[in-house]
């Protein structure tokens, strides 16, 4: 049985990225595909750990790049090593910094959620009370 709207707690939502010149950059996608390219060593297979296809994360990378103006992967083509691609010293930056910024933004939503709404909370969670 589906829940009243009326009943059903508000919740804060935040989509955090990063621009230039109000152009799009950097955000949780790019993030998310260059952690797994640092976790996997390859684009190939952090791409198969994504579920995601060579294609579009190899492009999406290109595009973070050209966008920022400099490399975030570097490559290594042939041999056996097994960490044939790695991210950049400024990729490692964006991706710990970026996350942690995204992770606080989130927490002052909450906070400030928390404090501002706190008395149409208080209502929803009295009608559902009631609802009972």
């Amino acid at each position: 049985m589906a829940t009243p709207k009326g009943t059903r707690p508000l919740m804060p939502r935040v989509k955090v990225w990063l621009e230039i010149d109000d152009e799009y950059v950097f955000g949780w996608g790019i993030c998310e595909i260059l952690q797994a390219v640092r976790e996997a060593g390859s684009i190939k297979d952090a791409a198969a750990q994504l579920g995601k296809s060579y294609r579009y994360v190899w492009g999406r990378v290109k595009e973070a790049e050209a966008a920022i103006g400099e490399p975030l992967v570097e490559t290594r083509v042939g041999g056996v090593v097994e960490q044939r691609s790695d991210l950049t010293s400024l990729a490692t930056q964006l991706v710990e910094d970026f996350a942690e910024f995204r992770q606080r933004m989130h927490q002052v939503a909450r906070e400030e959620f928390a404090g501002r709404f706190s008395p149409l909370r208080a209502k929803t969670r009295s009608k559902r009370r009631a609802a009972k």
